[in-house]
């Protein structure tokens, strides 16, 4: 049977040309849907759409990119039966490319892209930089004061340059699509900074342009996009299709409910009036209604092709492969994204959980996904806790084989990070026992509280010369560890500036000092970690052991107890050894001692035969390790690693 033609659906949102726009919309509930146009003059133009199946549309002349509108539909105003209709609400079109104070803005695409191309950094030398537009540049002094915290500050020459500088090849910028506060952060006299609560998936958020909100926001990020691709770093978006800025029921409507709200939102079983929310927000969008799933994957595909980005992180991306009966890795929309052409060859990572039952999916996401490690973090950070099983980092290190190899993926799924935006910040982590997120207004209810037993009851900022050298340490040794580690490692900003929040493990409302960068901070620690950091991430170039798509084999790996026994899986299983030898394919040797007391390896004799200089030692202020050979017996300071480099004899 000849297979038939499908052709492609046709495009909703502003669609301008020389002549006007065609405004079109989806809605499978409403009765009638409106395009209202702002004038000049502060008054509206109606105009009807007329329906087509499930598609609303009108062709409006004369009508100028710039051009503000919006949306009204009317129907039943039945909550209970899951319908939500009000004739008077003006509503953001969800196709729109850019929002200015509540209204939908047409926009002309055109843009000088001056033969941009893509970095198309391989995923073994990818390393990410996780950070803020606004926090990233709101304190730095090179960047002229109009341009902090917009896309243009981000693209200033002084930042391009620290990323250089710090060796990492990816930025991951937070939300960046169009995003409004919660109400009740908003009485609580806060906001939501991180920008977790979308409303426009194809419209880059206003607030961050320099020059506006009328549709600048879209050639300046697009500005940006081109300066770090002419710098050879890729740009990566967070992007947050699990639920939207409408909340749940009682909350406002500002777009998805007020048009076609079954078709856009998951109603509990048997209830239609309610929203099943697996997000902690309120609702959940429906990976399973088809009009979720085409703008999902329409607003992907917009990002590469208009806007040039180079890959996705998915917020709660549990949420995407959720059926009837949870999440199944087997779902239509995550195949459908992994295998789009458009899609091809961008990062496309997972956070790889929700809040709904079975909603943790570490390692169980399809080809070709990568996921954020929450296992990866765990187990690291109990180890330098001086607890937990050796043998969890050791396959930490390896690259997380039994998570991933089961669904046909290398360690190079594995995105490993021990800080993210949401927790505590690298310093805060091992310097407090317990979170201080009074500051939130939530009576310090909110975010995880699971970070005991790092400083011996002594929590918080020091004078005492010797907890504040454990902590860098520790610090450092988590660093290393990351670094050395097969997978991709991902850095927070400000991590390597030796940034606090003064123990708030949940900056997500603070728009502040609080949660910004602070580039002035000279210290010693500052400038320690920097150093530590620039050398992480030059051993991690220089060294191709540290370079894998596949998983460490028995040839490629020789796990060291420090009295220089080959230690097997059987030997550590289960049991916390704070000593820990690894010689990589027969080069590069790491040892750590997660423990107060320093540790003397010693080498066995086939391997003490050569000797080894020194590339790391994160007992050392910046890592910088010591000159001269080392052979034989090698004396590891407590909660360091070290790392050296096998020199063959002749």
């Amino acid at each position: 049977m000849a297979r038939k033609n499908v052709l492609p659906p046709l495009p909703l949102g502003a669609i301008l040309d020389d002549s006007g726009a065609r405004f079109a919309v989806h809605s499978a509930t409403a009765e009638g849907v409106d395009v209202v146009l702002s004038t000049t003059w502060g008054a509206e133009r109606v105009v009807p759409l007329d329906r087509s199946g499930d598609r609303w549309s009108a062709y409006v002349p004369g009508v100028r990119a710039g051009q503000r509108y919006a949306l009204r539909a009317s129907g039943p105003h039945a909550p209970r039966r899951g319908l939500c209709f009000d004739a008077g609400r003006p509503l953001i079109d969800p196709w729109t490319r850019a929002i200015d104070g509540g209204w939908s803005v047409v926009v002309d695409g055109a843009f000088d892209w001056q033969g941009d191309r893509r970095p198309a950094t391989p995923r073994e030398r990818t390393v990410i930089y996780e950070t803020h537009v606004r926090g990233l540049t709101r304190r730095h002094p090179a960047v002229p004061a109009a341009l902090r915290g917009t896309y243009r500050g981000m693209a200033h020459e002084a930042v391009i340059a620290e990323f250089l500088d710090l060796g990492v090849t990816a930025v991951e910028l937070l939300p960046v699509a169009e995003f409004v506060p919660e109400d009740d952060v908003v009485a609580r006299g806060r906001t939501n900074y991180w920008g977790y609560c979308p409303i426009g998936y194809f419209a880059p958020h206003a607030a961050y342009a320099a020059g506006g909100a009328g549709g600048a926001q879209v050639s300046e990020f697009k500005e940006m996009v081109r300066a770090y691709h002419a710098a050879g770093l890729e740009v990566l978006v967070d992007v947050v299709y699990n639920h939207t800025a409408e909340g749940g029921h009682g909350s406002r409507t500002l777009a998805f409910r007020g048009l076609d709200n079954p078709s856009y939102y998951r109603a509990t079983i048997g209830n239609a009036g309610a929203y099943d929310d697996v997000t902690g927000c309120g609702n959940t969008l429906d990976a399973r209604s088809p009009i979720v799933q085409r703008l999902i994957l329409e607003s992907l595909r917009y990002w590469v092709t208009e806007m040039h980005v180079d890959g996705f992180r998915f917020d709660l991306a549990a949420t995407l492969g959720r059926l009837d009966d949870g999440f199944d890795p087997a779902a239509p929309l995550l195949h459908l994204i992994g295998e789009d052409p458009v899609l091809a060859g961008v990062h496309l990572i997972a956070e790889p959980w929700d809040t709904g039952p079975g909603g943790y999916a570490v390692g169980r996401f399809p080809q070709p996904w990568a996921e954020w490690n929450g296992e990866f973090r765990d187990d690291v950070r109990e180890f330098w806790r001086g607890r937990g099983a050796t043998s969890d980092v050791a396959r930490s290190l390896a690259g997380s084989e039994p998570m991933f190899a089961t669904t046909g993926r290398g360690p190079l799924a594995s995105v490993n990070f021990v800080t993210a935006h949401d927790g505590f910040t690298l310093r805060d982590l091992v310097s407090y026992d317990h979170k201080h997120n009074l500051a939130n207004g939530e009576a310090n209810r909110d975010g995880n509280d699971h970070n005991r037993s790092w400083n011996s009851g002594c929590e918080g900022e020091t004078s005492d010369v010797a907890i504040i050298d454990v902590r860098r340490r520790r610090a450092s040794s988590l660093l290393a560890t990351m670094f050395l580690s097969a997978g991709v490692p991902m850095l927070v900003a400000g991590d390597e500036r030796w940034r606090t929040q003064g123990g708030n493990n949940n900056g997500y409302c603070h728009d502040s000092p609080l949660a910004w960068l602070d580039w002035s901070d000279t210290s010693e620690s500052a400038v320690a970690m920097r150093a530590l950091v620039r050398r992480l991430t030059a051993l991690r170039r220089s060294a191709p052991e540290l370079a894998r798509d596949t998983f460490l084999g028995t040839d490629d790996v020789c796990w060291l107890s420090a009295d220089g026994v080959q230690m097997g899986h059987d030997w550590w299983q289960g049991h916390h050894v704070s000593s820990l030898g690894v010689l990589l394919q027969d080069r590069l040797l790491v040892l750590m001692q997660a423990d107060d007391g320093d540790c003397w390896f010693t080498l066995p004799p086939r391997i003490a035969a050569d000797p080894f200089s020194s590339l790391l030692d994160t007992s050392v202020p910046g890592g910088e390790p010591p000159s001269g050979i080392a052979s034989g017996v090698i004396r590891v300071p407590g909660w360091s690693v070290l790392v050296f480099e096998r020199q063959r004899s002749a």
